[in-house]
């Protein structure tokens, strides 16, 4: 460790930093050096314009005894104020050594930390941790949970309601459950299942992209991730924000013990209160495989079929996006091909629509949006619309 951390009481996962790590290396032995090699990890980090407010940034992301305390609404003992007032002071004194530094820009005080005392500071810190969590809950939006981690999610999708075309009722009774969860209301778990490509997932990410900047979190884990289900619960349960915990593409064997684990971690779909809903996407109604030899070879077939059935029931909205049939399925086409203005006579294109659609399986919402989107990319190339 950098002898310099040894004087910090709450900040010391800074340490990892090597921005941070340099800036106070310098600060207690100036030599070249030391000073070439804080230059080397500026630049290296992109920090050569605005280096202070750099700083200010990696202390308010970090993710400490101060910041978890207030992000869960406890109360912050007089203690722990003082050590972190004091570890503060000792960061940024460091980071003032270079004020007149040619070698890049100081840049300027984030509005944060611009206080006019450490009792204003301390409160503004506070409020801030309790609206937007800690660490990466801070800027990130979506996350997947990996190796007990919530690692951020990158190049999120950013689709949207307008962008996903009929299925009105559906979507109608999918936002009015994300809207009583984001208000505290009594919410229930959502199972969405239907065929391939009719936009299950879309909608939940849009949904979620919808509601995220009202202190929505989106945890995506895949099925093999539902023994964690507990686990993010916990460390997720004393924050102010809502988690939609999604589970894509739902399939589970029978005897598969991960069927347990989601019915209890269902159990109880009205959750007035609670901070974490569960959302999960299948392409079949009831998510357990379901043999014809089980019903065949069981003593008691009416228990067997009962307990097949039974973790989906548990969920406490289930909607089926059903399959297109033509009418819907040109429809969705007509209305994606007037927002991108693609210009084709109009039964020029339900004809390549239809032939699309045989060529590459059938009609769905998913083989709309790639067809028009091929139709936009011939139109902008200047290509005919051929395959």
């Amino acid at each position: 460790m950098n002898k310099s951390f040894n004087k910090l009481k709450v900040l010391r996962g800074l340490e990892i930093n090597p921005v941070i790590n340099f800036t106070l290396s310098y600060s207690q032995s100036a030599t070249p050096e030391t000073y070439n090699d804080l230059l080397y990890e500026i630049y290296s980090a992109g920090a050569e314009n605005a280096y202070f407010s750099y700083v200010q940034n990696c202390v308010l992301h970090d993710e400490n005894a101060f910041s978890v305390t207030c992000a869960g609404g406890a109360d912050v003992s007089d203690y722990l104020k003082c050590a972190y007032l004091h570890d503060l002071k000792i960061i940024f004194e460091a980071a003032l050594n270079f004020t007149n530094s040619s070698d890049f820009r100081f840049g300027k005080c984030l509005p944060l930390f611009d206080c006019g005392n450490d009792s204003l500071l301390i409160y503004k810190l506070e409020n801030f941790y309790r609206e937007n969590g800690y660490g990466n809950f801070i800027d990130s939006k979506a996350f997947t949970y990996r190796n007990d981690k919530f690692v951020p999610m990158t190049n999120l999708t950013e689709t949207g309601l307008s962008d996903l075309k009929d299925y009105c009722d559906e979507k109608e009774l999918i936002e009015n459950n994300f809207k009583n969860f984001i208000n505290g209301l009594p919410f229930s778990h959502m199972l969405l299942y239907g065929d391939r490509g009719t936009g299950k997932s879309s909608t939940v990410h849009a949904m979620f992209n919808k509601y995220c900047n009202r202190g929505l979190r989106l945890i995506e884990i895949n099925p093999h991730g539902i023994d964690k289900i507990s686990d993010i619960r916990q460390k997720t349960a004393s924050l102010k924000l809502k988690f939609l915990l999604f589970i894509d593409d739902l399939a589970l064997a029978e005897n598969d013990e991960r069927a347990s684990v989601l019915k209890s971690a269902i159990e109880g779909t009205a959750q007035g209160g609670g901070n974490v809903m569960i959302a999960a996407t299948s392409n079949r109604r009831h998510i357990v495989n379901e043999k014809f030899t089980d019903r065949e070879n069981s003593v008691h077939k009416s228990d067997n079929i009962e307990e097949q059935l039974s973790l989906s029931d548990r969920f406490g909205l289930t909607v089926l996006f059903s399959s297109t049939d033509k009418a819907c399925y040109l429809s969705i086409v007509d209305q994606l091909a007037a927002d991108r203005g693609i210009t084709l006579e109009v039964e020029k294109l339900k004809t390549l629509a239809e032939r699309w659609a045989i060529l590459n399986g059938g009609r769905s919402p998913r083989r709309a949006k790639q067809f028009t989107d091929f139709v936009f990319a011939c139109q902008k190339s200047g290509r005919p619309v051929d395959f």
